[in-house]
């Protein structure tokens, strides 16, 4: 099918690359190259395992919004105290905690606190220390 390219301004097939459609370079940061790490792919999976491969608050019934209660669909490791903020907790299994898509969501915007979050991965005791450490910008 003939169509007007909007790179090179001429018309030619939709399958045929003119060779001025511009290259997209993904610009590496601290976020990605960490996420992208083997290290950050084998706690992700060994959080899912002991989170039994299931969205946690789906299955404790919290923050429900018409879900089943053993999601395992979509499912996400959160950082509780993001990576922006303390890039040292980013393989803290405290600070991590699988959830399905939506309730992940719900917890980047902030609509799920945070101190809820730390307290069902950890004990209060130890989920403080994290909070503290995550305002410091130092690990506990």
């Amino acid at each position: 099918m003939l169509k007007s390219c909007k790179y090179c301004l001429r018309i030619h097939d939709t399958q045929i690359n003119c060779g001025y459609k511009p290259a997209r370079k993904k610009v590496p940061t601290v976020n990605n190259k960490f996420r992208s790490s083997k290290a950050w792919q084998n706690k992700r999976d060994e959080i899912r395992a002991r989170d039994k491969f299931m969205c946690v608050l789906c299955f404790r019934q919290l923050y429900d919004y018409g879900a089943v209660r053993y999601n395992v669909c979509n499912l996400e490791v959160h950082h509780i105290v993001p990576l922006s903020e303390n890039l040292e907790l980013g393989l803290e299994d405290n600070n991590l905690i699988t959830l399905c898509s939506t309730h992940h969501e719900m917890a980047e915007c902030g609509a799920i606190p945070r101190q809820l979050l730390l307290d069902l991965v950890s004990p209060p005791v130890l989920s403080n220390r994290i909070e503290e450490a995550a305002e410091h910008h130092v690990a506990p």
